[in-house]
């Protein structure tokens, strides 16, 4: 069998957790099958780059992608793949407009959902309703759909009620234990400053209002006296965001000591990322909207007790009160919810042992949970029985 694998994101260029899942189910699937992959870049050493064409360069990002897209189906046509995998709208249009083309099967996997992201309308304005168009038309026609977890499957079926519920296969996202593990060096603390002496509290993603990051900044207000706060926040989708979070830092620097928060705003190389999972008292993760949310698998395998929202597909990772705390999100109500973040976090905090506890329940459920080996062999099932229709 031959698969053609459809992303934005291809390593060097990963900065979502749709990109962290590529890059590693790739590697698991080629051990049993043939796979090209088809990437938004330049040129890279294992996959097709494919950039805007060149009388789209200063369209609207949308605009853009589709272009992009139909470079890449142009390819897609010379290669003869069995069945075509798109990920992320950013290349849904690619491998629904192949299927049509070459007659053969389209699978989806969805990573998020537009219609769920209404604040992309502040990044893309307009291109927000092409991005939502391609999106339906992609998940209404592909032969299969995966979802990354359970409650991603029930917001696929509300949000495109045409969809087939037969159609869709729930696989979780996976995560490499051997490489995801604790490290107890110091130097990233070094590097960035950050007192080892004091409990942090750590957020990884990047400064989109999917993450959250607002309201932990809101909650940090309310953290006990001395715990201090490290964001690896980068990528702002908008400078008026930008803008707002900056303003919170500021703001809770002023209350709490220049020195409370460590804000790194470039990518943090991964051997770095490690460390810093590993010393942090608690991760933080208060999504708003998370289908299942690689990087609390991160942190757990980084033996990391974890706080996080109650949303999507994060009770299916973070088990409540074994392997870190959940809090239940509404968006009726934001400053509730940012109470209550605030006093799990004081809680874990507070409380070593169960940090402790919460980390080794952690780092145990994803490595016997979630393997890249097995979530290829699933994968490639679906492959199979769409082939067979």
């Amino acid at each position: 069998m031959r698969a053609a694998i459809l992303t934005r994101e291809w390593p060097p260029a990963i900065y979502g957790g749709a990109g962290v899942h590529v890059q590693y189910l790739v590697p698991a699937l080629r051990r049993h099958i043939s796979v090209d992959v088809l990437a938004f870049g330049e040129s890279f050493p294992d996959a097709l780059g494919f950039t805007t064409p060149e009388f789209l360069a200063n369209a609207n990002p949308a605009l853009a992608t589709l272009g992009t897209n139909l470079a890449m189906v142009q390819k897609i046509a010379t290669l003869s793949p069995d069945v075509v995998h798109s990920h992320t709208w950013y290349a849904n249009f690619a491998g629904h407009t192949t299927a049509q083309l070459l007659d053969i099967p389209h699978i989806v996997t969805a990573h998020s959902l537009e219609p769920l992201r209404p604040w992309k309308a502040e990044q893309l304005g307009g291109g927000y309703r092409i991005s939502s168009g391609i999106e339906k038309v992609a998940y209404e026609s592909a032969a299969g759909i995966i979802a990354v977890s359970a409650g991603m499957k029930t917001d696929i079926l509300v949000s495109y009620p045409n969809v087939d519920p037969d159609r869709v296969h729930v696989i979780h996202n996976g995560i490499d234990t051997d490489l995801y593990r604790p490290d107890p060096s110091f130097a990233a603390l070094d590097r960035y400053s950050i007192d080892p002496a004091k409990p942090y509290v750590l957020f990884v993603g990047r400064v989109t209002r999917q993450k959250g990051l607002p309201h932990l900044l809101q909650a940090a207000r309310k953290f006990d006296s001395g715990v201090n706060v490290v964001l690896c926040a980068s990528s702002p989708d908008t400078p008026e965001l930008a803008t707002e979070v900056d303003g919170l830092i500021n703001q809770l620097r002023s209350e709490r000591g220049e020195s409370s928060v460590t804000w790194i705003k470039e990518q943090v190389p991964l051997g770095e990322l490690l460390q810093l999972f590993t010393h942090a008292s608690v991760f933080a993760c208060p999504s708003i909207y998370e289908p299942q949310g690689i990087v609390n698998l991160e942190a757990m395998a980084c033996e990391t007790a974890v706080v996080a929202s109650n949303v999507g597909g994060i009770p299916e990772v973070v088990i409540d009160s074994e392997t870190g705390l959940l809090v239940p999100y509404d968006q009726q109500e934001p400053q509730a919810f940012e109470h209550a973040f605030a006093d799990a976090i004081n809680r874990v905090v507070a409380d070593p042992e169960l940090a402790r506890s919460f980390g080794a329940h952690g780092r145990a459920r994803a490595v016997s949970s979630f393997g890249w080996d097995a979530i290829a062999r699933q994968t490639i099932g679906v492959y199979q029985s769409v082939a067979r229709e």
